[in-house]
């Protein structure tokens, strides 16, 4: 490590500073070639390094580098994963912890929670995509308002066109929602059913994947209707071209070696924001490194893991 650090001048603007150490693995006559395989560097490294992390995370809490998720016993998720919206591969998922201490009387107040969020951006979810997809309807939408529905604009737009009665009658339905059934514990409300069998069968099992296929589409939604919120707020548009998005901090790296298909330049903690092109070449020299060095890590605990099966075989 120390000989990879001081061996070579790393300052600003040297090969080192770029990545270049000598070390001929990625090359290419073809400058383009060569451009085209350091991305590939680029992006497997990022990958080594959730990988890394991740089989870092599963040792330590199954004590085997390949372990099974069966020997965690300490876990507080066993007490719910055998609930409805457990689906493989993840299994049950929580990685903030709120599970962790085992109450299933919390567990059910945030899965009945979850539920209609998730219903709610569903319908959020198609009302964005809708009108851009089938445009909207002929006529009016409130004709004591003269208010018709080509006037309102799609997404968040949308909010300052709404009338005062619309807001009541949107308050009032919640409202019915809400208190119209029992929804204590134990109770059909609780788990989410009000009656509106939509999403239904005879046979348990059926029910049972519909209703996992529910939970699983709301929490798409909810990611989705998320986004289509952020892209709207920043370039003005429902479905909205990021190019307009001009006051971006990101343009003045979206060039950059190693911004691809389809996310771009992607920057969510926003490191580059400041526009500092010293720091980006920065963190992009961290970056190369860290990647590389788990790249070799995670090949290190798989050709390991590969060796005990070959003995074991």
């Amino acid at each position: 490590m120390a000989f990879c650090e001081v061996s070579q001048d790393q300052s600003a603007g040297t090969p080192a500073a770029a990545g270049d150490f000598g070390f001929k693995v990625l090359t290419a006559s073809d400058p383009e070639a060569k451009k085209t395989k350091l991305a590939a560097e680029l992006a497997n490294g990022r990958l080594a390094m959730m990988a890394i992390i991740g089989m870092f995370f599963q040792d330590g809490l199954t004590g085997s580098a390949w372990g099974d998720w069966a020997n965690y016993t300490a876990s507080p998720l066993r007490a719910f994963e055998n609930e409805l919206g457990v689906q493989a591969p993840v299994g049950f998922w929580d990685p903030a912890g709120f599970t962790a201490d085992g109450s299933t009387e919390n567990f059910a107040r945030r899965r009945q929670t979850e539920l209609k969020h998730g219903r709610i951006s569903m319908l959020a979810t198609m009302g964005y995509i809708t009108p851009e997809i089938t445009g909207k309807f002929p006529g009016y939408l409130s004709p004591s308002a003269g208010l018709k529905f080509a006037d309102v604009p799609n997404g968040l737009a949308a909010i300052s066109k709404v009338p005062a009665a619309g807001w009541g009658q949107i308050l009032a339905y919640m409202a019915f929602c809400e208190v119209s059934q029992d929804q204590s514990a134990g109770t059909p409300a609780a788990a989410g059913d009000f009656g509106f069998k939509v999403l239904t069968a005879s046979d348990p099992e059926a029910k049972k994947t519909k209703l996992a296929a529910e939970l699983a589409n709301g929490r798409l939604a909810m990611m989705a209707i998320i986004g289509m919120f952020f892209q709207d707020g920043l370039t003005g548009s429902a479905w909205g071209d990021w190019a307009n998005y001009t006051a971006s901090p990101l343009r003045a790296f979206e060039n950059e070696l190693g911004v691809q298909a389809p996310v771009g330049f992607w920057d969510p903690a926003g490191f580059t924001a400041d526009g500092s092109t010293e720091n980006f070449a920065r963190r992009r020299q961290t970056e190369l490194k860290h990647g590389r060095i788990s790249m070799l890590a995670t090949m290190g605990y798989i050709l390991l893991r590969s060796r005990e099966n070959s003995r074991a075989i």
